[in-house]
């Protein structure tokens, strides 16, 4: 090995414990969100048992609220207020064009296949998929798959408002089941 590499100056990276980040209490940064959000799917075992699929009205679970935080303190020391939901969906349901007011969010399919439609284009998402929105953001979740599926929603601030936007696509093709 070059004795001038950074690994011979170094070390292992990984045995450089005072280089390594603590990890923060609460997610500050849309990449820590997305994290927690990966977290949360690696434990099936705390989701799945949760799970349930109603045909008659999409079913949703709250799996944590985190207020956000009051007093001093430095930036990722207190939480920002967040919020996760659990939602199954079963085949042709659908959300429909909404947005989610003033909150920030992730969105992470854990199980089947979902379609997102926006102003943009139409995506496929599938287990382990992620998308990040910003307030504003514009867009409809359907699964158009013969299986259910999960999905995971994190809100940040806490999702107060879900305004409804009517469809901007002409009528011969509309989905049935949003329409």
């Amino acid at each position: 090995m070059n004795s001038d590499s950074d690994l011979s100056i170094a070390g292992d990276i990984l045995e450089v414990q005072h280089l390594l980040q603590p990890a923060r209490p609460h997610p500050s940064t849309v990449a820590e969100f997305a994290g927690l959000a990966r977290a949360v799917a690696a434990d099936r075992a705390h989701w799945a048992p949760l799970v349930r699929y109603d045909t008659t009205t999409r079913w949703y679970h709250r799996l944590r609220t985190v207020p956000r935080g009051i007093g001093p303190g430095g930036a990722g020391e207190l939480p920002l207020g967040y919020e996760l939901w659990l939602l199954s969906w079963v085949p042709g349901q659908g959300s429909g064009r909404h947005d989610h007011g003033l909150s920030s969010g992730v969105l992470t399919v854990l199980e089947g296949e979902l379609t997102e439609h926006t102003e943009r284009g139409t995506h496929t998402l599938r287990p382990g998929a992620q998308r990040v929105f910003a307030p504003g953001y514009v867009h409809e979740v359907v699964n158009d798959s013969l299986e259910g599926a999960v999905s995971l929603h994190i809100y940040c601030p806490g999702l107060t408002d879900m305004p409804m936007h009517t469809a901007q696509c002409s009528p011969a093709t509309q989905n049935p089941v949003t329409a």
